[in-house]
């Protein structure tokens, strides 16, 4: 529930200010937080308080105090230096604070598990709405699945550094569900929704570029009007991350709604996509041609097959231009200056490069 250093930074904290002596140990007497130097409570001491019904208690010269979680669950035995009244005060405190501090950390577990099984669709329509109630969490407000790519060893790292960026107040879930992504649940105003994602993806990117020295890439779904449907914001992120690295390369925020035809091109099953090149291609490869060729190509499209523009900026006379349009026909049977064969010419293409990524990650 709550670690071992958390506890141990919070006795450390109030030994600073009490003087006193505090340890924490679990129900069976295992310490697990201890500002003493020398001192270790008998098992049979801290077992047979924790079966009492007393929930404070003196012994030995020290004080005892149970703690609970928010359903009455007996959690810790706090054990406090010292017979005195100070002592016994100064223990009831630290009891509450810890006993706090447990409540906290489980409605976050509780939440945080939520959130984890809602975006995998582990749970009925029925359980959603009665655990978001009961977790205290808006139902219709707008929310988007925000997806980070961390390139970093350490993902724990990653998703401190990106539930820190958040804040702990913040109506927004941080949580991970596999080892490679983190996964933002960002809950959004009613204006500039398009906006606010743009801008907040942004300012994480900037973050975890000088905080964390890692370098991540950032996807994100459709905006969601309701708690049910963001498991599918969470596909869309999923799939707009796997789009962006075979299509996008060049991007590290990439939107499900700027994918365009590559969503539909990553979803063709690879024997369709061998056939097609088969057909467009005659059993050639697009990386088979020169590298000359495949940049007239891409400075061709980019310029929206603008004959004029593209040699001006190939630097290049239009003649020569033409001519390697002409070249490319007779190879492959498609002229370029149609938008018919255009655009299945930049399909092909699209179909070539995604069956490359495809191969190269053993998908």
């Amino acid at each position: 529930m709550i670690s071992n250093q958390i506890l141990q930074n919070t006795v450390d904290g109030l030994k600073n200010i009490t003087r006193i002596d505090m340890c924490v140990m679990d129900t069976e007497g295992k310490n697990l937080a201890s500002t003493f130097r020398d001192f270790s409570a008998s098992d049979k001491d801290v077992m047979s308080f924790a079966s009492s019904p007393a929930d404070s208690q003196e012994i030995r010269g020290y004080q005892f105090f149970k703690i609970h979680d928010d359903d009455g669950q007996l959690e810790y035995i706090l054990i406090a230096n010292g017979g005195t009244d100070d002592a016994y005060m100064i223990g009831k405190i630290a009891a509450f604070q810890i006993q706090n501090l447990l409540v906290a950390y489980k409605e976050r577990f509780d939440k945080d598990n939520f959130i984890k099984n809602l975006l995998l669709d582990n749970l009925l329509l029925v359980d959603i709405f009665n655990r978001a109630k009961k977790l205290h969490i808006e139902t219709d407000v707008k929310r988007v699945v925000m997806l980070v790519e961390a390139e970093s060893e350490n993902n724990t790292a990653a998703l401190e550094s990106i539930r820190t960026f958040f804040g702990a107040h913040s109506k927004d879930f941080v949580t991970a569900v596999d080892e490679k992504n983190v996964i933002i649940v960002k809950e959004l105003e009613e204006d500039d929704l398009m906006m606010e994602i743009t801008t907040s993806a942004q300012k994480l990117l900037d973050s975890i570029r000088k905080e964390s020295r890692f370098r991540a890439r950032i996807a994100y779904g459709t905006v969601v009007s309701e708690i049910k449907d963001v498991s599918r914001s969470y596909k869309e992120a999923k799939m707009a991350l796997d789009v962006g690295k075979i299509f996008f390369e060049e991007r590290d925020i990439i939107a499900y709604s700027s994918l365009g035809i590559g969503r539909l091109i990553y979803q063709l099953p690879i024997p369709l996509c061998k056939m097609f090149i088969k057909e467009i291609f005659g059993g050639r490869s697009p990386e088979e041609f020169d590298e000359e060729t495949l940049a007239t190509i891409n400075k061709f499209f980019e310029n929206s097959l603008n004959v004029s523009e593209t040699s001006r900026q190939l630097y290049i006379h239009r003649n020569t231009l033409v001519y390697r349009l002409d070249k490319l026909q007779k190879t492959t049977g498609l002229d370029l200056r149609t938008f018919e064969d255009a655009i299945t010419f930049k399909i092909a293409l699209m179909v070539a490069k995604y069956m490359k990524y495809m191969e190269t990650y053993n998908f």
